[in-house]
């Protein structure tokens, strides 16, 4: 396996025996070389044979994807854009200008370009721009000799040989089959012979995010897309799935920590674009908090009569935000995985209503027991009612921790009912949001408590 630096001597030398030793590389070797270095690039790009270009290229960064094509000579560009997977190629067209597309679409084939013009005028995020049309079409009429004929033909033009697709006279699907179903039977037998008419298909305007549960729930290679007629239109593979998988992960897991989606690798974005990215959710968050210090102004002859209980505030808040933190990631991650929805709203909250509650007894104790034995052996003294103290900090924690779990439950479940993104319900939003009720229930219960005593 060759190493960064030496693809750099052989690129240097300019060798055909050396260009033959940079065509064996993986693609995945080839974009990760390119992506960290854009000398080198463009000359990489320039030596490596068009189909094997066209494999790493869709692995770049779409910025360096962007640098590359329009640096490489035009006769070398357009054997690489020609050389791409439909798909492929669509995903790449979509992020450019619209003038810059134009220029593009008149150095493609006359077949490649009607293949993207259609891919382009489906809805942005749909699976239509997801998909490719290349694919292996056939008659339930014919014999698997005639299908195993028509693969030895027609293969090396489609993206997978793994499943077959049954359409009839109209170009309906009507059934998808596993290459293997053909080769373990006779080769006069019918296609229709070996049909189960049970298949899953897209549809070409579904959401591009729906496509990962389908491939994951399945376990197949790829999924045929239909229109609303049912017509066969092309088919979505998992590689293609993959790489949406990781993309939409990596969104959710940046807003879950409380900032907008990069859209780019952290290690590329430019700083102030990564500023701006970030400054929205942490003005957002601070105007948030700034709601503690009211809360705690309301508060302040209640502190200013117990000193002591401002000792725990931070406790208390802090516990809380924790357990609404946990609660939030859980949720989002198990509707991002399509294990739950708001139909299971009242299911999730029975279970996190008792998880809250067992949580907030575990750390009501713990706090009530730290109080203890702090008094207990002089590690500190709590004043005369001290045993008020610990029991306002042991019921607080209870409700506090009971409040976050529901609320960092609920709310990723609430947003996705009114259509907005549930991992907007971030981490430091819900501790946020806790932080300011858990204080109203702090105090609510030490003037409970402390009624007639202190306060």
């Amino acid at each position: 396996m060759l190493s960064f630096n030496d693809i750099k001597n052989l690129l240097q030398h300019n060798k055909i025996t050396d260009f033959v030793k940079l065509n064996k590389l993986t693609p995945r070797d080839i974009a990760d070389f390119a992506n960290r270095h854009s000398q080198g690039a463009v000359k990489l790009f320039q030596n490596l044979e068009p189909k094997h270009a066209a494999r790493a290229f869709k692995f770049l960064r779409k910025q360096k994807q962007e640098s590359i094509i329009k640096s490489l000579p035009e006769e070398k560009a357009v054997e690489i854009l020609n050389a791409m997977n439909p798909d492929d190629r669509t995903a790449f067209l979509e992020e450019l200008p619209g003038n810059y597309v134009k220029e593009l679409l008149k150095v493609l084939t006359p077949e490649n370009r009607a293949e993207t013009l259609e891919l382009l005028g489906y809805m942005e995020g749909s699976v239509g721009r997801l998909m490719t049309p290349d694919y292996v079409a056939i008659k339930m009429e014919e014999t698997c000799q005639e299908v195993l004929t028509l693969i030895r033909h027609r293969g090396q033009a489609t993206e997978t040989l793994n499943w077959l697709f049954v359409i009839d006279e109209k170009g309906v699907l009507i059934d998808d089959i596993n290459i293997k179903d053909f080769l373990i039977v006779d080769p006069g037998t019918r296609v229709s012979q070996i049909m189960d008419h049970q298949f899953i298909a897209l549809n070409v305007n579904n959401a591009q995010k729906e496509v990962i549960n389908l491939f994951r729930n399945n376990s197949r290679y790829a999924l045929p897309v239909t229109d609303n007629n049912g017509v066969l239109l092309g088919i979505v593979t998992l590689d293609d799935v993959l790489r949406l998988a990781e993309t939409e992960g990596t969104r959710e897991i940046q807003k879950i920590g409380g900032s907008e989606a990069l859209d780019e690798p952290y290690t590329t974005i430019p700083f102030f674009r990564l500023i701006r990215k970030r400054a929205g959710w942490l003005i957002i968050l601070f105007l948030g908090e700034m709601l503690t210090a009211t809360a705690m102004g309301h508060f302040q002859d209640e502190i200013s009569k117990a000193v002591v209980l401002a000792l725990f505030i931070p406790l208390i808040i802090s516990s809380g935000g924790n357990s609404g933190s946990q609660a939030s990631s859980i949720i989002i991650r198990a509707m991002a995985i399509g294990e739950i929805g708001f139909r299971d709203a009242f299911r999730v909250l029975r279970k996190e209503f008792s998880s809250g509650l067992v949580l907030g007894l575990i750390l009501g104790i713990v706090g009530f027991l730290r109080i203890f034995i702090w008094q207990r052996f002089h590690l500190y003294d709590y004043g005369v009612h001290w045993m008020k103290v610990a029991i306002t900090v042991c019921f607080a924690l209870i409700g506090v921790v009971l409040w976050g779990t529901i609320s960092g439950s609920m709310l990723p479940l609430i947003l996705k009912k009114l259509g907005a993104d549930p991992a907007a319900s971030s981490a430091p939003f819900v501790a946020t949001l806790v932080d300011v009720t858990g204080l109203v229930i702090y105090f609510s219960v030490a003037y409970i408590v402390m009624s007639g005593t202190l306060l």
